[in-house]
């Protein structure tokens, strides 16, 4: 059992202060008024961290890779063939050091969970690193109700993202990628693609497998991803949802969602139908389902939404720096829609910059300031950490996104040198961290009651760093 007194203190319901936190075994079991006997104090306001509700880890690579005009009119479209030509080279261990550096850096701004999109699951000739297990033993296997005589090797690639999570210190929601097809109408997947590709069957035996590595790495979870609408038909998805919502009632599923405007355009010709508008109606939705994106919809789309309990997780500054669009957020927002924030490709790796661009590409367009302020929190930095931070819990159904009694103790301290330059009271410090701060705020950070940054420092940041840098010239040259 540890005590720690705060100052200043952003619990559940709003700024408190002078108030001593209890933690045992991660957990948050009491928060008292005033400084009690051996509390050790935080040095700066506390805030609870921040989930990162969509993360392509391996992503990371190629960051500023993929800058240069190169066919006229770049496009999401034309970013992927650099994607495609990075991820062709990866082995699990490359893998796993762009993980934990990833993930490092994720803490050191004060992202304390991350939902790991996970599609790259093949070697690089596309095979499965599975020695023991053909789909007619996986099928054997479910049928009689046996367990495999050898370990699977279905799960080589998560095992990367597990261990690079563990080693880093952040909390993991593991969200295997069901992939099967190129483009809407069943098209045969391209070489780009060879690595993601799983047919259902063995899909869900690596679901499994992944429920199984859960138990040896704490401060883990499991859900699923059905990549996209052109990339998984109706039967698949709904065969997939029943097997990982049989593991786990309440497991979060997340999926791509009209992210572009050609991907709206090429399901209204395949289905007749908007693709958020065809998920509402085909597929039962509920609060564990995170529609990722969701850029280009209307007005019918966001009320359905809404209705159905689903997160729209938004992800700022990848969707600026492909060129996708801007989410209708203050409308969203006016229907009590929820969301969540994630930084995806890793363009920037920063909850921060994501809630400024959030609330900045809504100043643009509506030629407004503040705008997602809301009646009860006239402070829209407040106003937007707590509501990404509450989505972002939900989105990976994690114990996480506020300060109380019984939720689990991720926290950061932030600095007091850098928040002293800056309107440093209550009500104004997180509009201060979010818009006018130019250095990076968060001094120390704290997962599931564990110290994992000190001073700006994470413990493997340094050696973390010279494996990224070693791997990154390889992949470049």
């Amino acid at each position: 059992m540890k005590k720690y007194y705060a100052e200043n203190i952003l619990l559940s319901d709003g700024w408190a202060t002078d108030k001593t936190i209890t933690i045992e075994n991660g957990i948050i079991i009491a928060i008292t008024s005033g400084k009690e006997n051996g509390a050790n104090a935080f040095l700066g306001a506390v805030i609870p961290g921040m989930i990162n509700c969509h993360s392509h880890a391996f992503q990371r690579a190629f960051a500023g890779f993929s800058e240069q005009g190169s066919e006229g009119k770049d496009s999401f479209w034309t970013w992927r063939k650099t994607m495609y030509k990075f991820l062709a080279q990866l082995s699990p261990d490359d893998v796993q050091v762009i993980a934990q550096q990833l993930y490092i850096e994720m803490l050191k701004m004060g992202y304390t969970r991350v939902a790991e999109f996970h599609y790259l699951h093949h070697d690089i000739n596309g095979k499965s690193y599975s020695q023991s297990h053909d789909e007619n033993d996986i099928k054997n296997d479910i049928k009689n109700d046996t367990k495999h005589k050898a370990e699977s090797k279905l799960a080589t690639m998560a095992l990367a993202i597990f261990n690079a999570a563990q080693s880093s210190g952040i909390g993991l929601t593991l969200l295997p990628v069901l992939y099967q097809y190129a483009g809407f109408g069943q098209q045969t997947p391209g070489k780009g693609q060879k690595r993601f590709i799983n047919s259902t069957v063995q899909f869900n035996q690596l679901v499994s497998d992944c429920f199984d590595l859960t138990k040896k790495y704490p401060n883990t979870n499991i859900g699923i991803a059905p990549h996209s609408l052109r990339a998984v038909d109706k039967e698949s998805i709904t065969q997939a949802v029943e097997h990982v919502r049989s593991l786990d009632n309440k497991a979060p599923i997340h999926i791509h969602i009209a992210e572009q405007q050609q991907e709206v355009i090429d399901c209204l010709k395949h289905y007749s139908k908007r693709p958020v508008q065809w998920l509402l109606d085909n597929i039962e939705l509920d609060e564990h389902w995170c529609l990722i994106h969701a850029t280009h919809i209307n007005e019918q789309e966001q009320q359905g939404i809404v209705a159905s309990k689903a997160i729209a997780g938004i992800c700022p500054t990848t969707e600026a720096n492909l060129g996708d669009g801007i989410f209708p957020t203050t409308e969203f927002l006016a229907l009590n829609g929820t969301f969540a924030i994630g930084s995806d490709s890793h363009i920037s790796v920063n909850p921060i910059e994501e809630l400024r661009w959030l609330e900045y590409a809504q100043r643009l367009t509506k030629q407004q300031r503040a705008i997602l302020a809301s009646p009860e929190t006239a402070s829209v930095g407040q106003n937007l950490w707590h509501k990404a931070a509450t989505g972002g819990a939900q989105s990976t159904n994690s114990n996480t996104g506020a300060l109380s009694v019984g939720k689990q103790a991720d926290l950061l301290v932030l600095d007091e040198k850098q928040t002293a330059l800056f309107a440093n009271k209550n009500n104004h410090l997180l509009d201060s961290v979010i818009f006018a701060s130019q250095k990076n705020t968060v001094k120390d950070v704290m997962v599931n009651g564990h110290w994992v940054v000190q001073s700006g420092e994470h413990v493997q940041e340094q050696s973390s760093a010279d494996n990224f840098a070693k791997l990154l010239s390889k992949l470049s040259a």
